[in-house]
C-alpha cells in the first residue's frame, strides 16, 4: 500500500509540476514580445464556419476557366444566412478544390468587397472520430497505462506547441529551449508511465544519453555540411517573417526531438527487459546481465531504425518525388539541402538509438546487480536471525 501511495503522491506532483512548468514556460517564452499563440480575435471574425444549404447558381468564367459556384450557407456561430461563392478551377492544381455540395462544412471569408468567399473545407470535425477512435483502443488495451499514455501525450504537445514554439517566434535561444523541453519531455513522460523506480531511472538516463549524443552530432554535422537552413519555401517564407530566427537551430530542435521518441521507445525497453531478466533468473554477474542486454538491443537495432528511417521518408514523400523529377543525375539529388536534411535526420536518429543501447546496458546491468546483492543480503540476514 505504501508503494502505492507512494507513486500516487510522484505521479500528482508530476502533474502539478508539468502544468507548472507549461504556464511559465510560455510566460517565459513570449516575455518582452507581443506574442500571441492563436493571433488575435479579429481572425473568428473574417473566417468563419457555416454549413451550405443550397446550392443557388453556377456560372463559367471564359477567360480564366473558372467556374463560381454561388450558395446559400447558414452560419454556424450566429446562425445567420448569407451568400457566398466558391471559385473552382481544375486547369490550375494549386487552387482546384472539390466543387462544394449542400449539407458541406466550410470556412468563409468576408473580407474582399464584402463578399462571403469559400476558403477550404472543416476537416477537423473527421479527425476528431479518428482520434475518438485512438484514445478508445488505448484505453481499452492500455487501460491504466493508456490513460497514462494520453495524459503525458497531452503535455508533450502543450510543451511543443505552447512553450517551445512561442519561444522559437519570441526569437529566444532554440538551442537552450530545445534542450529543455527533451529533458522535460522525457522526464515528465517516463514517469508519468512508469512511475518513480529503478527501471525509470535506467531509462530516463539512457535516454538522456542518447538524445544528447544526437544534438551534439547534429551540432557538428551543421558545421560541416556547411548549409544556411534555406531549404524549401516553407523555411523561406520563415526567414521573411522573422528574419533574424536561427534556422540551423530549428534543424537541431527538429533532429533531436524527432530521435527523442524512438530513442526514448528503446530505452524503457532495454530497462524493463533487464530489470525483468534479473527478477526471474536472480544471479546474473554485470557482464552476463550487459551480455544479455546487447542480445535484446540487437534485435530492436534494426526495426526501430526502420522506424525512423521510413518516418522521414514518408513525411518527405512529395518533396522527393519533385526532387527526383527535377534532378538528373542521383549525386547532385544527394547533394540538395531538404533531401540532406531528411538522411542526416534518419542517421542521427539511429546513432542515437544504436549508442542508447550499450549505455543502458551498461548502467542497468551495474545498478540492478546492486539491487540483487542488497536483496540477497536482506534474505541471507533474515535467514540468519531465524536459525
Amino acid at each position: 500500500m505504501e508503494s502505492k501511495t507512494f507513486q500516487r503522491m510522484v505521479y500528482v506532483t508530476v502533474i502539478i509540476l508539468s502544468i507548472i512548468f507549461v504556464f511559465a514556460g510560455h510566460k517565459m517564452a513570449i516575455s518582452g514580445t507581443d506574442y500571441k499563440l492563436l493571433g488575435n480575435d479579429e481572425s473568428d471574425i473574417t473566417n468563419v464556419q457555416a454549413e451550405i444549404l443550397a446550392i443557388r447558381e453556377v456560372q463559367h468564367n471564359e477567360q480564366t476557366g473558372d467556374r463560381e459556384v454561388y450558395f446559400s450557407a447558414k452560419i454556424k456561430k450566429t446562425g445567420k444566412e448569407v451568400i457566398g461563392v466558391q471559385i473552382v478551377n481544375e486547369n490550375d492544381p494549386t487552387v482546384a478544390v472539390k466543387e462544394a455540395e449542400v449539407g458541406d462544412n466550410i470556412l468563409m471569408d468576408c473580407s474582399i468587397d464584402d463578399q462571403w468567399q469559400f476558403t477550404n473545407y472543416v476537416r477537423t470535425n473527421t479527425l476528431v472520430w479518428l482520434a475518438v477512435v485512438f484514445v478508445a483502443l488505448l484505453l481499452f488495451f492500455g487501460r491504466g497505462k493508456g490513460v497514462n499514455t494520453l495524459v503525458s501525450l497531452f503535455f508533450t504537445c502543450l510543451a511543443v506547441f505552447v512553450v517551445l514554439v512561442p519561444a522559437v517566434i519570441a526569437g529566444k535561444n532554440i538551442y537552450i529551449w530545445a534542450v529543455v523541453i527533451c529533458i522535460y519531455t522525457i522526464l515528465m513522460t517516463l514517469l508519468i508511465v512508469n512511475g518513480l523506480n529503478i527501471k525509470s531511472a535506467m531509462a530516463i538516463a539512457g535516454c538522456t544519453g542518447g538524445v544528447l549524443i544526437a544534438g551534439i552530432i547534429t551540432v557538428i554535422m551543421n558545421k560541416l555540411l556547411n548549409w544556411n537552413g534555406l531549404m524549401d519555401a516553407d523555411t523561406q517564407r520563415l526567414i521573411l517573417e522573422l528574419p533574424d530566427i536561427d534556422l540551423l537551430g530549428i534543424i537541431f530542435a527538429s533532429v533531436t526531438i524527432g530521435a527523442m521518441g524512438a530513442v526514448m521507445d528503446v530505452a524503457m525497453s532495454m530497462s524493463s527487459s533487464l530489470h525483468e531478466l534479473k527478477l526471474k533468473v536472480g544471479r546474473m554477474s554485470p557482464k552476463e546481465l550487459y551480455k544479455s542486454g546487447m542480445v535484446i538491443g540487437r534485435d530492436m537495432m534494426g526495426t526501430m531504425a526502420n522506424t525512423l528511417v521510413l518516418a522521414y521518408i514518408g513525411s518527405a514523400m512529395a518533396t522527393t518525388v519533385l526532387q527526383i523529377l527535377y534532378n538528373s543525375s542521383i549525386f547532385e539529388l544527394l547533394n540538395k539541402e531538404k533531401i540532406i536534411m531528411e538522411i542526416m535526420q534518419a542517421l542521427v536518429g539511429s546513432l542515437g538509438i544504436l549508442l542508447t543501447i550499450p549505455f543502458t546496458a551498461f548502467i542497468c546491468g551495474i545498478w540492478y546487480q546492486k539491487i540483487g546483492v542488497k536483496k540477497k543480503r536482506r534474505h541471507t540476514d533474515a535467514a540468519q536471525r531465524s536459525e
